[in-house]
């Protein structure tokens, strides 16, 4: 005897509905990232007819509610977002190293920190350029953003050897250097290496100083006569960049014909040449020299900003999720077709769960593979185009196209015929 269906509904319990609700989107949204915006919510509302149309909802039943379409709407907006950050990220990176950075809420939404700082065309600072001149500043003795500290010490008859490292480190702990003045880095050596970039010695004496004529030491080498009165009483008119040689030689001069004094340094031990006990001097002179403190690369303790704290890279770039108003109509139609894909999808995984459905006297075969194989390529082809077009408007890229538009100018004009002036 046949079996009598009676079924309670003809029709699916979920149909797709042809439009949507925009008071509804804002409590079927998982994360809510942009319900504070009118046009989102009205986008998402507006998007249900678009999947209802692509899909076929005229013809065939589309097994899925508006709640699905709006948090379709949603991913597609916050993977846009999250591809031009990308994007801006690879531009402004090099120069905003260093910069401020933000904190962040659980959707990617900016709490502390430069608003809207990925929509803002960034100074060409090369940072990282600047970074590294700073560091190699140090090493030359110009500071950088490291800090540079002076030292002295008096020099004892018959020791030739002192150690710089341990001057320093006892002024250090006692906040006081050997004459009891206060010194500007008390408490920041604590056993960290000391790195000198300079030694010298400061005379007293006036003589070495006598920029004039003193048995023939106002001047250097085979200049003795030029730029002074000679014995005939003339005047010798040179120039400028003469008078400065003769000063450098003169410096020179100082320390290498006059004083015939050298040092050592080793291990931040410093070997005075020859013995001090040869050298006269005076129970009030010393030897001054310059150094900086090994610091951790992360350390704060810098008197500079020198960025230690700020944007170190993508991570800590103040970037929060693009507001939607700021997505023009390039973006929106991108987004549509996304979240149209990832409709697609959900509807393939949905259908995937009955591969047939029974119905008397006949079976339904389902879509669900074809659905979710074009969900997955449309998807991907739509973040690769993105990704592809962005790559070359990168601002490395921009620069190389606008230098061949200028060459190609200047080509151009350069085979122009130039006109005839009639005077």
């Amino acid at each position: 005897m046949p079996t009598n269906l009676s079924p309670k509904s003809k029709t699916s319990a979920i149909i797709l509905p042809s439009t949507g609700t925009v008071s509804d989107v804002t409590a079927a949204v998982p994360f809510g990232a942009y319900t504070g915006s009118a046009d989102f919510l009205s986008g998402a509302a507006l998007q249900v007819g678009y999947v209802y149309k692509k899909l076929g909802g005229d013809v065939i039943d589309i097994e899925l509610t508006p709640a699905n379409v709006y948090a379709a709407y949603e991913e597609a907006v916050l993977e846009y977002s999250y591809i031009l950050n990308l994007h801006q990220s690879k531009n402004a990176l090099s120069d905003a190293l260093g910069d401020t950075t933000g904190t962040f809420d659980h959707i990617g939404g900016l709490k502390t920190g430069p608003s809207n700082a990925n929509l803002k065309f960034p100074k060409f600072q090369i940072s990282y350029a600047r970074k590294v001149g700073d560091g190699l500043s140090t090493l030359a003795g110009f500071g950088g953003t490291t800090e540079i500290y002076s030292g002295s010490f008096k020099v004892v008859k018959g020791q030739q050897d002192y150690d710089l490292q341990d001057i320093v480190e006892s002024a250090s702990n006692s906040g006081v250097d050997q004459a009891g003045i206060a010194v500007p880095f008390s408490g920041e050596v604590d056993s960290k290496r000391i790195y000198v970039t300079q030694v010298f010695y400061r005379s007293p004496r006036a003589m070495w100083r006598f920029y004039g004529y003193y048995g023939g030491v106002g001047v250097v080498g085979n200049y003795s006569t030029y730029g002074q009165f000679a014995d005939d009483s003339t005047f010798e008119i040179i120039p400028t960049w003469q008078n400065k040689m003769q000063a450098i030689m003169y410096e020179d001069s100082i320390y290498t014909r006059t004083s015939h004094y050298a040092y050592e340094l080793k291990n931040n031990v410093i070997r005075l040449f020859p013995n001090p006990s040869y050298w006269g001097f005076s129970t009030s002179e010393r030897i001054w020299f310059k150094f900086y403190i090994k610091e951790d690369s992360t350390s704060e303790k810098s008197g500079y900003e020198d960025g230690t704290a700020g944007v170190n890279n993508m991570n800590t770039l103040p970037y929060d999720n693009i507001p939607y108003a700021n997505i023009n109509s390039i973006g929106k139609q991108w987004i549509r077709k996304y979240a149209m894909a990832l409709c697609k999808e959900m509807l393939g995984q949905i259908r995937g769960k009955f591969t047939t459905i029974p119905i008397p006297g006949e079976n339904v075969t389902l879509n669900h593979s074809e659905l979710l194989a074009q969900a997955k390529d449309e998807q991907a082809t739509l973040r690769d185009k993105l990704t592809e077009m962005l790559k070359e408007m990168e601002y490395s890229e921009l620069i190389k196209r606008d230098s061949e538009k200028a060459e190609a100018a200047a080509t151009t004009f350069k085979n122009s015929p130039l006109p005839i002036f009639v005077g």
